[in-house]
């Protein structure tokens, strides 16, 4: 292979190609509704370092507001991601994460209020109800041949209204909150609020942490990640080889489950100080098939996409105090998964000049 063809070979130079394209594209239509687009980046540079160009200051509560956000992008991609590695589409990450949500504030509210152990059984039940709720899926799909698109999608809406039932009954609710939760229930860290301004940046990292290198480990170094991704190349030759694809798609929709239960219990815990009675989607979920799409669903593609995403959810307020529509944040994310999706068009692109290069080789 020659090297000016490498690039497009390349899933982590494709994914690194579309974000540019999608930066460009964001900043010609800055351009277009007569903004300097300088303000973005000036934006998005304040929100990744914390330095405001303007007036030469340096703020470090930014810094930890973007690895705030990145946290519940970064797990719900590796939601979506690790299913993706064995052939499924999990869209429904986002009732996981309702769920997993849910299952924090009941326990958060009604647990022994006993530090640490407290919010410890609370990120625990999170990672267990968002298991049972992939789980379901996946045995549907393992057994039954049910699509997992279909069985997510409705699942999502079963989750989002069952933990508006469900929360409306605990103690003070309202329309929109509960009562506050106990001081042992929180998340936060006292060291990360010192030395980033208060910045909302708590222990939940940590545990993002260990999810990723949990993906890793399992997907490349265990029997069970080599059984699932087999599956995912060619589910029967898996099970012809004897992999039991039954368990590894099981299974698989289960540790799905747990990353994007986990981000809705570190988002109840640690930026809120009340339950919330949701009547609408976070959306955490679905974004988190971008995310995926865009780190390739590897475990370090996926967290340096959901950085990427927390980083233009930081950079929001920012672009409006710089008369910049935080819209367009979206719009750069959209167009970026737009263009991930036209990745087969490269590769059909280089398909085509291999042939051509062997047709001159052979003198045709």
């Amino acid at each position: 292979m020659k090297k000016q063809d490498a690039w497009i070979q390349s899933d982590g130079a494709v994914s690194v190609l579309v974000v540019l394209l999608g930066f460009l594209v964001g900043t010609i239509l800055v351009a277009l509704v007569g903004k300097n687009p300088l303000n973005m980046y000036k934006a998005i540079l304040q929100a990744l370092s914390g330095y405001n160009i303007d007036n030469g200051k340096m703020n470090v509560r930014y810094i930890g507001e973007t690895l705030n956000y990145s946290v519940p992008f970064i797990l719900c991609g590796l939601s979506m991601g690790f299913a993706n590695r064995v052939g499924l589409f999990n869209i429904g990450g986002e009732g996981q994460y309702i769920m997993g949500m849910t299952v924090a504030q009941i326990i958060a509210l009604l647990g022994p209020q006993i530090p640490v152990l407290h919010w410890l059984l609370a990120l625990l039940g999170a990672m267990l109800i968002g298991a049972v709720w992939g789980g379901v899926v996946g045995i549907l799909k393992a057994k039954y041949e049910v699509s997992e698109v279909v069985s997510t999608i409705m699942l999502n809406y079963v989750a989002l209204y069952l933990s508006r039932i469900i929360c409306l009954q605990l103690p003070g609710a309202t329309t929109y909150r509960t009562a506050s939760y106990p001081e042992t229930a929180l998340i936060t860290n006292v060291f990360f609020q010192k030395i980033t301004k208060n910045s909302l940046l708590n222990n939940g990292i940590f545990f993002m942490i260990l999810a990723v290198v949990a993906f890793w480990f399992i997907m490349e170094k265990t029997s069970l990640g080599y059984g699932m991704r087999a599956t995912g190349f060619n589910k029967e030759a898996a099970r012809a080889s004897g992999i039991p694809v039954v368990r590894s798609i099981s299974i698989s929709m289960a540790i799905s489950g747990i990353f994007a239960g986990l981000a809705g219990g570190i988002i109840a815990l640690g930026s809120f100080k009340y339950g919330r009675v949701i009547a609408g989607m976070d959306n955490y979920g679905f974004d988190g098939i971008a995310v995926a799409l865009v780190g390739n669903s590897t475990a370090l593609g996926t967290t340096l996409a959901g950085m990427l995403f927390g980083l233009l959810k930081n950079a929001q307020a920012l672009m409006q105090a710089k008369q910049i529509p935080k819209e367009i944040t979206f719009i750069i994310q959209g167009l970026i998964v737009i263009f991930i999706a036209l990745r087969s068009a490269l590769r059909i692109y280089k398909e085509y000049l291999d042939k051509r290069r062997l047709q001159k080789e052979v003198g045709l």
